[in-house]
């Protein structure tokens, strides 16, 4: 009977088994086949997928996919239990790694649920910005999942415009193809940055409507971080048309335009709406229609332009958890109102103008967990409003001047479960180290940022042993700013963020206790000292920043750091961090740097990148850098590296994808084609830096890359023709090209068909200038942001020139042969910076140049313009320097100048102007740099209207540092009352030392450095870095009269005063012996008389000075400066006696030596160069720049 029972089971369970998802095996004699649910054809598509993945970084191998298994009972993998279709797909936050999605995918057409998101399916190991990588979203396949139901491929690192394909799922009921995480302003990323949102777009829209109309079963929408630019302002209406049953809508950061309409009203069913980050949707007040949605749960509306007043009533959802309409600044009114506050978990105001107000005894705020409050709603009264908060446990609050500290912290020590809490803008000055011991014991998290701290309570911080994060940022130390040894008793914390914070002294040993930390960063801390040894315990530490004045070598205590991935720091190089065994990331930029890169050995190795730029390291690059085979960057630019250095001995390198070797003293090399083992090298290059490597001849190795993004060969010695292959290389493919040929000896382009550049894509950077091109200027086809082609041998421009300068905002043609007029197209170019200096164009001034936004720097000096100035200039005008010397312009300024409220440099000299002194330009608030001089300028100098004012206390041209009048027709006297109004001239406001120039475009583009014509010493000087420590006023040449005005003396930033050749009368105020810091002073050829003033001998710094040819009387004085000066400062002063005049004392017969008018000005029918370095604070010597380039021409009236 137990034999036939026994029977009977087997047959029970062998007719269950096809409805088996897991396979049975049944102990016998003999093993019975167990069929597979799975199909083959799905199980080999499956394996070719995993193929595509590396797993470096993973959290799994997908072990259990392995051929001849069942698939339906892989990781990740689900299958319908009749059909044994693989349905499901689902490998989330693996850590898996992939060059792109494969197609393999595309075969597994019965799939109704897909996600793969939170991979890295970039194919970018580096990351930083500098690569280009191709669009990797297949373009075809997704219609092929007719079937699916879910798809989230967010955050994956794709990048493209979104397939036309995933408008076609019509089954889908959630997609997720989310790009970029919004943080909320408070979480530090990997480096410390001042961004913590990322506005790049790797994935965008072109049709909206084309995405989602045929859509209509879907419910959950997420496209965070997706450009949605050119869907217009019609994005509302086509979700309400196309997609009315979404529950879910997250659209964060999508460069959204227009307004949020109220069609959008019509999505009844929302549960969630995120917005947020949409910085460009138009201003306008709260939509009101989104307080009807009785179900929403989630709204997030921060940083998208709200403005007015906010409603008063409440939001009609019984079941809103999370509001958040934080940094919208001109958001006013009251705080928000709600019909069922008990729900409500997350409330974030923080960043707007609302203000507070007594909330409802009834209203009961009993699961809040998360608040964030700033300015007015930071007070006592309006948190104990809230009554108690027992589920609080995140809270963030920023200060302002009028909120009272301890008795917040007081409120916050009532609310035990608050475990993360950042504090902004608060003074601790006055709080008792037990407050923080006692209030804030429960924490995990503390973020201090922009605060006063002073060492008692960052001493009591370190009793909070509980801490896993702690982040200072920005905060100013007060008493002994060293930091406490009492961090050491922070032994569970995780995270150490310290960021331009004041510390002084060195980093305390104690920090080698926090033996649980994994990431440690160090930034503008300014600590000072060796890293102390005791780091080298921290034996979790994955990712270490010390980026500050720390001095002395890197200990070697770090080597037991072998879990170190990333590393940043300052000091000496010791040779074992480049072998740590698991660091990927070494970056070292920026430092200080010093002394030889040992060699190192490369076996345990396993860098992808390396950057040592920046610092001041020397002798040979190691030969392991060129063994480090898993090398994706190599940048070591900006050092004291020397030696020869052929570029083959990289050869091993096949992944190297950036190598900038810029900046050194290495003679760099490549071999030649015909080496047959070496021919085909660094072929994966796109990011190629050789600035300043002495290289002779274009390097043959780039004949063999496929392509490149950035190039710079800048600064070398090549000559000939740029090869015609090039094109292919840097043109074929990208978003974007950049390419330097600066300052070389480069003659034409080989083989170019026309004078129009092939480029294909967008070009970010194309400079030609400092070489010996010639003919035609040559233009980029496809635009280019910043054109530079200055000082070469052009000769013409293309025709139509400006219609290729579509995309441009920076160009240059300085410098060149150029002979042509400037159409009004140019009008149509979006240009910040343009340049055309020193060439042959002719005719009138385009009118929209001198007033249409966006041009800021306007260069036209050394050319023939004529005409009259442009007059229509409305106040859009943003320029910020104008330069039309050297021209032929006539007739009169234009008042509308004062519109251009920006406006810091005006050049109109060597013109033809015939004019009164523009006193309408005295308001301007940042005109620093007045230049009018060799016109036909008339009248008083200044207002006579503000002159006759005596009790006006208005200040004129209050940021003037240079204004040079001479060799014009002004005339009378120079008024008193004027000179005390220039208050710019009367402080050091300008001492920084920093040069004068301009950022090229809102985004932060190349510098302009602006030059200038000065006469010092009666030679034309042309200051190619000018300085802000030049203060400098030029009246000379006129025909100005009455006595020196004793105001000069309150002048005193003063670097150059020229009064020289007028007709001024009368005694030198010994007030200008209060212009402590003048190097240069000429008040020769007038008719002052009476003795040289003993006070000008306090002018310690002066080097220059010119008394000759007046009337001038008594003995020259002896001391100090005086001294140093030669005969020709004082000759031509009949009355004058002693030295340098003669040897002989005062009284004597003969008469002082009197050198001709001639002498004086010294002319010459010759030009030279001369180029002189002078220092400031050597005694004397002038503090205009580095490098001066002087051209002396004829000095003649």
């Amino acid at each position: 009977m137990a034999s036939v029972t026994r029977a009977l089971l087997i047959l029970f369970f062998l007719a269950l088994l096809p409805q088996l998802r897991t396979p049975i095996l049944l102990s016998s004699a003999h093993h019975l086949p167990v069929p597979f649910l799975c199909h083959p054809d799905q199980a080999k598509q499956l394996l070719q997928l995993k193929r595509s993945f590396s797993f470096v970084d993973s959290t799994t191998t997908l072990s259990s996919w392995q051929d001849g298994t069942d698939c339906c009972l892989w990781e990740g993998i689900g299958c319908d239990a009749s059909s044994g279709n693989v349905t499901v797909l689902d490998l989330n936050n693996r850590g898996l790694f992939s060059h792109g999605l494969d197609p393999a995918v595309f075969s597994l057409t019965s799939l109704r649920r897909l996600d793969l998101s939170m991979n890295d399916f970039s194919g970018d190991p580096v990351d930083d910005g500098r690569l280009w990588l191709p669009d990797n979203i297949p373009a075809t396949g997704f219609d092929r999942f007719t079937l699916l139901t879910h798809l989230n491929l967010s955050y994956l690192g794709l990048r493209g415009p979104i397939p036309d394909g995933i408008g076609k799922l019509v089954n889908l009921l959630s997609l997720d193809l989310s790009s970029s995480i919004v943080s909320d302003g408070y979480d530090v990323p990997d480096v410390p940055d001042d961004s913590y949102i990322d506005y790049s777009y790797p994935l965008w829209v072109l049709n909206f409507d084309t995405l989602v109309a045929n859509l209509s079963n879907l419910r959950e929408l997420y496209l965070d971080g997706v450009d949605l630019s050119y869907s217009g302002h019609g994005w509302c209406t086509t979700l309400a048309t196309y997609v009315p049953r979404l529950e879910i809508l997250s659209m964060a950061n999508c460069a959204l335009t227009g307004p949020i309409s109220k069609s959008l009203s019509r999505l009844s069913s929302l549960l969630v709406l995120n917005l947020q980050e949409n910085y460009n949707i138009t201003a306008g007040p709260f939509p009101e229609f989104l307080m009807d949605f009785i179900n929403l749960t989630m709204l997030r509306l921060s940083n998208i332009n709200l403005q007015g007043w906010f409603p008063s009533r409440p939001f009609q959802s019984k079941n809103l958890r999370v509001l958040d309409l934080s940094f919208n600044q001109n958001l006013t009114g009251h705080v928000p109102n709600f019909s069922n506050a008990s729900s409500l978990g997350s409330l974030m105001l923080h960043g707007t103008s609302l203000l507070p107000v007594e909330l409802k005894a009834s209203t009961s705020f009993v699961s809040l967990k998360e608040l964030s409050l700033d300015g007015n709603l930071v007070s006592v009264d309006f948190l104990s409003s809230f009554g108690t908060l027992g589920s609080l446990c995140k809270l963030d609050l920023a200060f302002d001047t009028a909120s009272e500290l301890g008795p917040v912290l007081s409120w916050i020590g009532h609310h035990k479960n608050i475990t993360r809490l950042v504090i902004i803008y608060a003074n601790f000055t006055e709080i008792a180290p037990a407050l923080i011991s006692n209030y804030f014991k429960t924490l995990r998290s503390l973020i201090i940022c922009a605060c006063t701290l002073p060492r008692h309570v960052l001493h009591a911080v370190g009793n909070l042993t509980g801490l896993q994060t702690l982040q200072l940022f920005n905060c100013r130390m007060t008493g002994s700013s060293t930091l406490p040894s009492s961090i050491g008793n922070l032994t569970n914390l995780r995270d150490l963020y310290i960021v331009q914070c004041g510390f002084s002294g060195p980093m305390p040993a104690a920090i080698g206790r926090l033996t649980n930390l994994r990431n440690m960063y160090v930034y503008s801390a300014q600590f000072s000292g060796p890293i102390p040894a005791t780091i080298g315990k921290l034996t979790n530490l994955e990712n270490l920043y010390i980026e500050d004045g720390i001095s002395g070598p890197i200990p070697a205590t770090i080597g037991n750091l072998t879990h170190l991935n990333s590393v940043k720091f300052f000091g000496e190089i010791p040779s074992f961090v480049f072998s740590l065994p698991v660091l990927r990331y070494l970056d070292l930029s920026n430092n200080q740097l010093s002394g030889l890169v040992q060699d190192f050995d490369t076996r345990t190795s396993q860098l992808e990148r390396v950057d040592l730029s920046n610092n001041a390291l020397s002798g040979f690059i190691p030969k392991a850098f060129f063994q480090l085979t898993s090398l994706v960057a190599l940048d070591v630019s900006s050092n004291k590296f020397m030696g020869s250095l052929d570029l083959t001995q990289f050869w091993r390198l096949r992944e190297l994808t950036i190598l900038d070797l810029s900046n050194n003293e290495l003679h760099v090399t490549d071999a030649n084609d015909d080496n047959i083992v070496h021919t085909k090298y660094l072929t994966r290059l796109q990011h190629i830096g050789l600035t300043s490597c002495n290289i002779t001849q274009f390097p043959r190795f780039l004949r063999h890359v496929k392509y490149i993004t950035y190039l710079d060969l800048s600064c070398n010695k090549i000559s000939g023709n740029v090869p015609n292959w090039l094109w292919d290389k840097i043109c074929s493919i990208g978003p974007y090209s950049y390419l330097n040929l600066s300052h070389n000896m480069f003659t034409s382009m080989q083989h170019l068909n026309s004078d129009i550049l092939p480029f294909n894509t967008y070009v970010e950077v194309l400079d030609l200038s400092y070489n010996r091109f010639s003919g035609r200027v040559p233009m980029p086809s496809s635009s280019g942001m910043i054109l530079k082609y200055s000082n070469n041998l052009f000769s013409s421009l293309l025709p139509h020139w400006t219609l290729y300068l579509t995309g441009t905002s920076y160009l240059s043609i300085s410098k060149n042969n150029i002979n042509d007029h400037v159409p009004p197209s140019i009008c149509d170019a979006q240009l910040n910076v343009l340049d055309l200096s020193n060439n042959n164009f002719y005719g009138s001034i385009p009118s929209c140049l001198m007033g249409n936004a966006p041009l800021k720097i306007l260069n036209l000096r050394g050319n023939n313009f004529n005409g009259t100035l442009p007059s229509h200039i409305s106040t859009r005008c943003t320029l910020q320097a104008i330069d039309l010397h050297g021209n032929k312009i006539e007739g009169q300024l234009p008042k509308e100048l004062s519109n251009c409220f920006n406006l810091e440099i005006l050049d109109i000299g060597s013109n033809r102007i015939v004019d009164t002194f523009p006193y309408w330009l005295r308001r301007l608030p940042n005109l620093s740099i007045l230049l009018l001089r060799s016109n036909q300028l008339y009248g008083t100098i200044g207002d006579d209207n503000i002159v006759r004012d005596t009790k006006s206390v208005e200040e004129i041209f209050p940021s003037l540092q240079i204004i040079d009048l001479s060799s014009n027709n002004f005339s009378r006297v120079l008024k008193l009352q004027w000179l005390k109004q220039l208050k710019s001239m009367m402080s050091k406001y300008n001492s920084s030392g920093e040069t004068i120039d301009f950022e090229s475009t809102e985004s932060g583009g190349p510098f302009y450095q602006y030059s200038i014509e000065l006469t010092y010493k009666g030679i034309l000087m042309t200051f190619e870095r000018m300085l802000t420590t030049v203060t400098l006023i030029d009246f000379s040449n006129n025909r100005l009269e009455g006595t020196i005005p004793e105001a000069l003396g309150s002048l005193v930033s003063l670097r150059i005063l020229n009064l020289s050749h007028n007709t001024f009368t009368g005694k030198i105020p010994a007030q200008l012996g209060s212009i402590k810091d003048l190097e240069s002073l000429d008040l020769s050829c007038n008719q002052l008389s009476g003795e040289i003033p003993q006070e000008l001998t306090n002018l310690t710094f002066l080097e220059i000075m010119n008394l000759s040819n007046n009337n001038l009387v008594g003995r020259v004085p002896q001391s100090r400066q005086f001294s140093t000066f030669d005969i020709s400062s004082f000759g031509g002063n009949p009355g004058l006696c002693g030295l340098p005049l003669l040897e002989l004392p005062c009284g004597s017969s003969l008469s002082p030596y009197t050198p001709s008018a001639q002498l004086v000005h010294r002319s010459s029918t010759h030009s030279v160069d001369v180029v002189l370095f002078l220092f400031i604070g050597l005694g004397f010597g002038v503090g205009f720049a580095a490098a001066i380039v002087v051209e002396w021409n004829r000095v003649n009236r």
